[in-house]
This record gives structure tokens, C-alpha cells and sequence, in this order.
């Protein structure tokens, strides 16, 4: 499970943190680095080992533009998945760990490569020297049937291609994304209630 706090303040992160978890997904690049320059803050001005760091998962779309900044603090970026990206990533943030994001259901406006583009991305990140950790997609909202198909194709994918993870499914379709073999379910609503509006 990867807690997600989009949306949520900065103490959000700070309860993952005192549950011993350091994993944390976020989807908005300026809010990850606000949320990121807080506790670097709060890790400065306090003895040593009393504030623990996040360990930051990219979980939304990410411009090309924004790799810059955010290198150095990503420690898994989910959602790459086009050839630049793959490229900037490879150069601004060599060795990066990676998920290809896959859109099985072909949703329009929704990140995510080709089931048919797959192996060829996975290709030019590892010749660009990246590290392909495996696979990311989102289900169909409000189609458990697509959501599931779409799991299964993605699940297959990563087999074929010998990839261990598979970040599927959010706090609406988590069982799902279990029994299709989600190696990682990112979970915000079923932490911490509703977003702020």
C-alpha cells in the first residue's frame, strides 16, 4: 500500500511518517516540493534523527518541464510514459527507479502508453540507463469490468517482461487490484476521508 496525500496539508505526510512508513505518493509536482521543503526544513532545525524523511512516489502526470526540479527528490516515478519523458528523465536524473504507466482501456485524456508501446519503452528507459522497477495504470472509473480487464492486461505485461511491480488500483477498486496481483495499491481516500474542497 503507498499512501497518497494529495490534496492533504503537510501533517498528512507527517502521520504516514510516524507509522514508521516512508513511502508516500503524491500527484502535483509543487505540492510534493512544498510538502518536501517543509520537513527538510523541520529535519534541519531538529536534533538529529527526530524527523524522518519521505520517500516521495510521482504519481501524477509529469511534464517534461518539471523533471528538473523534482530530481534528486522522486525516489519512484509512476507515471512515465512517452519517449520524452523516458529521455529528460534519463538525462537530468540518471538511474532513476521507474513504472511505465499503461492506458489498457485506451481512456482519452488519461496518462498512459499503449499496451502495443509497452516493450518499447521499457527498452529506451533501460538503454537510457534508467531502472524499470515495472509497471502503473488506473482502473476505469465507475466500470469494475474494464477496471478489472484492465488490471489483467497490465499484470500480464509486467509478467512477460519479467517486471515486479505493479502499482494498480486506489482507495475504489483496491480489491480488484489485489486479486489481479497489485504489487503496490495507492490509497488516499480510505486514509484520510474525503479531499478538501
Amino acid at each position: 500500500m503507498l499512501p497518497v496525500t494529495k490534496a492533504f496539508g503537510v501533517d498528512a505526510v507527517r502521520a504516514v511518517l510516524a507509522t514508521g512508513r516512508t513511502e508516500v505518493g503524491e500527484n502535483y509536482a509543487q505540492e510534493l516540493l512544498g510538502k518536501h521543503l517543509e520537513l527538510v526544513a523541520e529535519k534541519e532545525s531538529e536534533p538529529e534523527g527526530t524527523v524522518t524523511s519521505a520517500r516521495w512516489h510521482m504519481i501524477g502526470g509529469v511534464q517534461r518541464n518539471k523533471v528538473r526540479r523534482l530530481a534528486g527528490i522522486i525516489s519512484l516515478w509512476q507515471t512515465v510514459d512517452r519517449v520524452d519523458l523516458v529521455d529528460e528523465l534519463a538525462r537530468r536524473t540518471p538511474g532513476a527507479r521507474i513504472l511505465v504507466q499503461v492506458d489498457p482501456a485506451g481512456t482519452p485524456g488519461k496518462g498512459g502508453c499503449p499496451p502495443a508501446d509497452v516493450e518499447g519503452l521499457v527498452s529506451r528507459a533501460v538503454d537510457g540507463g534508467l531502472e524499470v522497477a515495472g509497471l502503473m495504470t488506473v482502473g476505469v472509473i465507475g466500470d469494475a469490468e474494464a477496471t478489472g480487464a484492465a488490471f489483467r492486461v497490465v499484470a500480464r505485461l509486467a509478467d512477460d517482461l519479467g517486471l515486479v511491480e505493479r502499482s494498480m488500483g486506489m482507495s475504489g477498486d483496491l480489491e480488484s487490484a489485489i486479486e489481479h496481483g497489485s504489487t503496490m495499491v495507492r490509497i488516499g481516500r480510505a486514509l484520510f476521508g474525503d479531499r478538501p474542497s
